[in-house]
């Protein structure tokens, strides 16, 4: 079962935090329709939920990368779910959470600072130190950069497919282009996933878990299918990291850290393998056959990787 709660940010940002939790054997509990809404702001009002003090198990804070949404964690929240408590954030600008406002300050509302923040705030209101971050892409540079600046609140860190080094203008103009070759609106959220995983030009072969990773994006506007997302403001977002390498904070994280990479993905053998060097406590994981997407491409590889780590943290923490 799913239940949201809300959480105030950075800012006094309303973010939407989802946990997944088990039924109890006595009865009901609440629910929420994880989709069934386009942009946040179509979202009705949900009152704040207090945390349930569950100390026997431990918390975990699932984060979704750029573009991404909290449900994109579904599958793994699940089984996840069935050990211990387990929240994933729709961060700012994404899923239900609020989009920060546009105008001159944008820049500093969807800086790292505010989602570090964000996610600093989810983990302190629900009550879930010492937190297992687990972060996609984006989501994992505010996980290893929450734990830098907070080892008191992280417990461990899981790094989904993310480079520490920069990746500089060119690639952010690459990004800018092929937001404008987006053919949008799709007149069906299958239309959106028939291109996004075999007509991009920037898919080399068919990629059906890319293809379902952006339909679970799309939200039906009055035109057809929509990003629920601002691509102006996830722009603006990667602005604020895209230029700068992330070494010298990926050094300070001292607890227990799995990078994990797609053989196909992002981040490179050589450049993952230098990120456990320099982790204090690093371990490393590579999935066969899985892109950027490596936990929606082979999800039963992924739990194969992801568990043993979670469990041997949980040993040494009992």
């Amino acid at each position: 079962m799913v239940q949201r709660i809300d959480v105030t940010g950075a800012d006094g940002v309303r973010l939407a935090a989802w946990e997944f939790r088990e039924p109890h054997a006595g009865g009901a509990e609440p629910t929420a329709d994880p989709g069934g809404y386009g942009d946040a702001a179509d979202a009705p009002a949900a009152p704040p939920v207090p945390p349930r003090d569950v100390p026997e198990r431990p918390g975990v804070l699932l984060l979704h990368g750029l573009m991404g949404r909290a449900f994109h964690w579904a599958g793994t929240a699940r089984w996840l779910a069935e050990r211990r408590r387990v929240v994933a954030l729709d961060q700012r600008g994404h899923g239900q959470s609020d989009r920060p406002p546009a105008g001159p300050g944008m820049l500093t509302s969807l800086g790292r600072e505010a989602f570090v923040a964000d996610a600093e705030a989810a983990v302190e209101q629900l009550g879930l130190a010492p937190v297992t971050l687990i972060g996609h892409s984006m989501g994992a540079l505010t996980a290893w950069q929450l734990a830098a600046r907070r080892p008191d609140l992280v417990g461990a860190v899981v790094i989904c497919d993310m480079r520490a080094s920069a990746l500089g203008e060119a690639s952010q103009q690459e990004w800018e282009d092929w937001f404008h070759r987006w053919p949008l609106p799709f007149p069906t959220q299958d239309a959106a996933r028939r291109w996004f995983g075999e007509d991009d030009p920037r898919v080399e072969r068919p990629d059906p878990g890319r293809g379902a990773f952006f339909a679970e994006v799309m939200h039906e506007a009055q035109d057809g299918w929509r990003p629920l997302f601002s691509r102006r403001q996830m722009l603006t977002a990667r602005e604020t990291w895209v230029h700068d390498a992330h070494w010298e904070e990926l050094a300070q994280v001292r607890c227990p850290t799995l990078v994990v990479r797609g053989l196909d993905g992002e981040l490179g053998r050589a450049e993952a393998q230098e990120m456990v060097r320099v982790l204090p406590a690093g371990q490393y994981a590579e999935i066969p056959d899985a892109g950027h997407y490596l936990h929606y491409d082979q999800p039963t590889a992924w739990r194969a990787v992801l568990e043993p780590f979670l469990d041997g943290v949980r040993a040494t923490q009992s």
